[in-house]
């Protein structure tokens, strides 16, 4: 395995290396870099041309140029990085932590809800093949995948952003529009879940009954202003989450797991009600919120090894698995208590342009709301790509593998559903999903760079549109830089997720 690994290293850094080339002299020969000079009439252009020719080494030639670029690049590794400068004196290497950062922390986003919400979507429409929900959501998959993403913002923008900030001001749906939204949810539960016409009836019934209902009272109490979700909801949706995962794990038979997976939302929100209590969470510090992520996950542990007995690998998944979605669950409960501050201190919450607010002066939750909101836009926008695709490729995967013999045999020898499913063809459906989610990832940096053009974020991609204009191949190498290591790296991440979901892979 590790020569493997080797290997597809070792051509990773050729490919690198020619498509660096190939690309550094595209760049160089894409314009004229002096062109804004040649048209300024002011008598100081000929000498600010002079000092542009020296500072981008314009009469070297080409091989040259190239040279002095990858030997800045190759002293990354003795930590003696150099990028070169900007056609305007800036330190590339600064401007490229800067902008990586910014669309890293987009495409994290992205990616991780493209894969939970695509994988999950489309190992469920494998399961219910040709129902009434695998046709809805093949259409709304073909949908996304084919619309034009410049467009797509233009619409997010309009119907996410600058309605929604107009509505939030009242914070009231219309009574028209809670039938439609409680129409609309019944359909889809209904087509969700199937069962006979009875049943379908029944479930649409309860549905638009709870939706509605559920939509007048938080009109009455001004919910969307005020909102209130609260340790009682916590426990009880972090309980939820233990139930679930212990059946997708192994099985709600299997009861010592359960009672782990309910002891760590127990303790998880009993921890949350001590440390509110006690200032901890008022105004706390990042290092703060990572100290507190540390300990859940080592508490949670703890009481997966303690209530494991002969499970105690399943039960600590299990537990870890419940202990983050708790920690995710005591966050939004913080962020929905601060957001009427947030509307106060922002009377219109989502921007349509930029990461975060210029000098906004809220507190610690205030302040992630703001960075949050700014946030949902764009990180929807390429989540929804690549949800498409993810479940697409997922229910193929899908099909293909349970249609195998070994599949067939699982049933007859009496495995449940879940075991089947879950153990026999996820698992094994895994390895092609595996790479495409891989690539997906360096494929979304690139791609970021029409979203973050709409959204005016500051990020790799208008670094390497900056460079482009100004034909400077210091900022394009960059965004190079960044977008093929991230190709390698989550190659190699795939190779070795491939040896972990398939043994017979590493001999």
């Amino acid at each position: 395995m590790l020569k493997f690994i080797l290997r597809r290293t070792g051509a990773s850094v050729l490919v690198l290396f020619f498509a660096s080339v190939l690309m550094f002299l595209l760049t160089i020969n894409s314009g004229d870099p002096l062109r804004d000079l040649r048209e300024n009439p002011d008598p100081r252009a000929a000498a600010m041309m002079r000092a542009r020719i020296l500072s981008m080494g314009l009469d070297d030639p080409a091989p040259v140029r190239y040279w002095n670029w990858l030997q800045g690049v190759l002293g990354c590794f003795t930590g003696q990085c150099d990028l070169g400068t900007t056609v305007n004196g800036s330190n590339v290497l600064a401007l490229t932590s800067q902008a990586a950062g910014s669309t890293l922390r987009l495409v994290t986003l992205a990616t991780l809800l493209a894969i939970v919400v695509g994988i999950g979507l489309g190992i469920l429409t494998a399961i219910r093949q040709y129902s009434g929900f695998d046709y809805s959501v093949t259409f709304g998959a073909f949908l996304f995948f084919a619309l034009p993403v410049f467009w797509a913002a233009v619409l997010l923008k309009e119907f996410g952003a600058i309605r929604y900030n107009n509505w939030i001001a009242e914070g009231q749906y219309a009574p028209l529009t809670i039938v439609v939204i409680a129409v609309v949810v019944a359909a889809l539960l209904q087509g969700i879940l199937g069962g006979s016409n009875r049943r379908r009836l029944i479930t649409a019934s309860a549905s638009f009954v709870f939706v509605a209902a559920i939509m007048f009272v938080f009109n009455a109490v001004d919910w969307y202003r005020n909102p209130v979700f609260g340790p009682v909801m916590v426990l009880l949706v972090a309980a939820a989450a233990g139930v679930l995962t212990t059946a997708l794990v192994t099985g709600l038979k299997n009861r010592r797991v359960l009672y782990a997976a309910l002891t760590t939302a127990v303790v998880g929100t009993v921890a949350y009600l001590a440390f509110a209590y006690s200032g901890v969470l008022t105004e706390p510090t990042w290092i703060v919120m990572a100290g507190l992520f540390v300990l859940t996950i080592v508490v949670s542990v703890a009481v997966g090894y303690l209530w494991g007995d002969y499970a105690k690998r399943e039960s600590m998944t299990v537990t870890t698995i419940t202990g983050v979605i708790t920690s995710l669950l005591v966050v939004a409960d913080q962020l929905v208590g601060h957001w009427a501050s947030f509307l106060g201190l922002k009377s219109r919450p989502i921007s349509t342009i930029g990461a975060e607010t210029p000098q906004f002066s809220g507190g610690f939750w205030e302040s992630m709301l703001d960075k949050g909101a700014q946030l949902l836009l764009p990180t929807l926008l390429l989540a929804l790509v690549s949800i498409a695709g993810h479940s697409r490729y997922t229910r193929a995967s899908m099909l293909e593998v349970m249609s195998q013999d070994y599949v067939r045999t699982a049933r007859s020898k009496g495995l449940s559903e879940r075991e089947v499913i879950v153990k026999h063809a996820f698992r094994n459906a895994l390895i092609p999903i595996t790479t495409i989610v891989a690539f997906d990832f360096a494929g979304l940096i690139g791609g970021a760079v029409i979203t973050e053009r709409v959204f005016g974020w500051k990020g790799m991609g208008q670094l390497f549109q900056q460079g482009l204009e100004a034909v400077d191949p210091g900022p394009v190498m960059a965004f190079f830089l960044v977008t093929g290591v991230a190709a390698v790296a989550m190659n190699l991440l795939a190779d070795i997720a491939y040896a972990f979901l398939d043994p017979r892979i590493r001999r």
